[in-house]
């Protein structure tokens, strides 16, 4: 699954005997230890490292000379980690400058290092990309692999992300635990917005979907791909959902914007990271003052935040285990010969959900956005399609619980 790499088994491959470094980059996840966790074990299992480190935050360890040493780990704290979430080495967002990575190159020629391998998103898969290059165009063999994580799900070339499953499953208990909560306070709060992480595609939003009550109205999903042309569009969805049933459930990305691209919460970014992404102020609580100001009824909103994603409790089975297999996959293409590639999870087509690993191109990753495609939006932009169901549900490892609803009430 990769046509830019190009792989080898030559015995006398530059990498045997020498130091594996891996590094966690981005927004930690449920299961990020869990594919640091594949890498430690197949670095150990292959035979071919002297030694193991771990970049303390990322990036930043490296240029400040902070390592974990991996080499000896035991089986006993691998299982422990495995069931660990954030990042055990710690994570960080800093964009390495030109400068920096050859800094970054000569430390890693310094402490004979032959493999990085980084835990991250998009804009790791970027870093990685440049020092892939750096490191070609000074004629060392320093190889770069990239094992994809992110609960935004908006890598490209693969077909989801460890991380996403995850965050898919707490997401869609949340919004359907927050439907039975507003069903039952909607005499006091009649409008209930859950705002979710996801930036700037609707893979997070949609996951808030992912559950159906014949009792209780659906969601509406707030998607970036369908963004509503302005407040009043946004009113006209929700007051029928008032009218038939009193009461309104929506879930909103935090990088809400309108049609025209305004964010929600006002075009003043509250911070914008070394990449270029701006943050800005609350989109939920920007709407539920709207809201409640247009229906003259009480909006609450609800952020899980950083909790969501951190939701041990909720993990998916299948990221779970995928998320070791991708770091798994990570040590065995390098020992391949691989470099400059991010391990992808390609599903099979079968009657039965599994996944193969591959790879794909860094710079086919890097800094680029997947967004929701067509065919998994409703037709009316704020739901989503069969399509998405068919999609998402195998990733959340396995069906939700019941909910019962009483019958309608009576005089005694």
């Amino acid at each position: 699954m990769c046509g830019v790499c190009s792989l080898s088994t030559d015995s006398r491959d530059p990498i045997a005997n020498e130091t594996l470094l891996v590094l966690q980059s981005g927004g930690p996840t449920t299961v990020i230890n869990a594919s640091l966790v594949g890498v430690l074990a197949a670095a150990r299992e292959s035979g071919r490292f002297r030694r193991v480190l771990g970049a303390y935050r990322g990036v930043e360890g490296i240029l400040g000379s902070r390592y974990f040493d991996l080499s000896s780990v035991d089986d006993t704290l691998l299982d422990s980690l495995r069931r660990t979430p954030s990042a055990a080495l710690g994570t960080s967002r800093h964009r390495p400058t030109d400068a920096e990575l050859s800094d970054i190159l000569t430390r890693c020629i310094a402490n004979a290092v032959s493999l990085v391998v980084a835990i991250g998103g998009n804009d790791t898969a970027d870093s990685m990309l440049r020092l892939h290059q750096r490191a070609a165009a000074a004629g060392h063999a320093l190889r770069t692999i990239v094992v994809p994580k992110t609960i935004d799900n908006d890598l490209p070339g693969t077909d989801h992300c460890p991380g996403y499953g995850s965050m898919a499953r707490f997401v869609a208990h949340a919004v359907r635990d927050s439907a039975f909560d507003t069903r039952a306070m909607a005499h006091v709060y009649p409008i209930k917005l859950i705002e979710v992480m996801g930036r700037n595609a609707g893979w997070v939003a949609a996951a808030g979907g992912l559950w159906d009550h014949p009792r209780l109205p659906r969601p509406i999903l707030c998607l970036p791909e369908r963004p509503f042309a302005d407040p009043e569009a946004l009113f006209r969805v929700v007051q029928p959902m008032l009218d038939q049933h009193g009461y309104a459930v929506l879930v909103v990305p935090e990088t809400m914007r309108w049609a025209n691209g305004e964010p929600v919460a006002g075009g003043t970014a509250a911070w914008v990271d070394p990449f270029g992404h701006p943050y800005f102020p609350g989109a939920g609580e920007a709407l539920a003052r709207s809201l409640g100001d247009q229906f003259g009824v009480r909006a609450r909103c609800d952020k899980p935040g950083t909790i969501a994603r951190m939701a041990m409790h909720a993990v998916s089975t299948v990221d779970l285990a995928e998320a070791e297999g991708a770091g798994r996959a990570a040590v065995a293409f390098a020992n391949a010969g691989a470099s400059g590639v991010m391990v992808t999870l390609q599903r099979r087509q079968s009657a039965t959900y599994a996944i193969d690993y591959g790879m794909v191109a860094l710079d086919s990753v890097a800094a680029v956005e997947r967004t929701l495609p067509d065919e998994m939006i409703a037709q009316d932009g704020h739901d989503i399609s069969p399509a998405f169901r068919d999609y998402a549900l195998p990733l959340i490892g396995g069906p939700l619980p019941e909910y019962a609803v009483l019958g309608a009430p009576g005089p005694a």
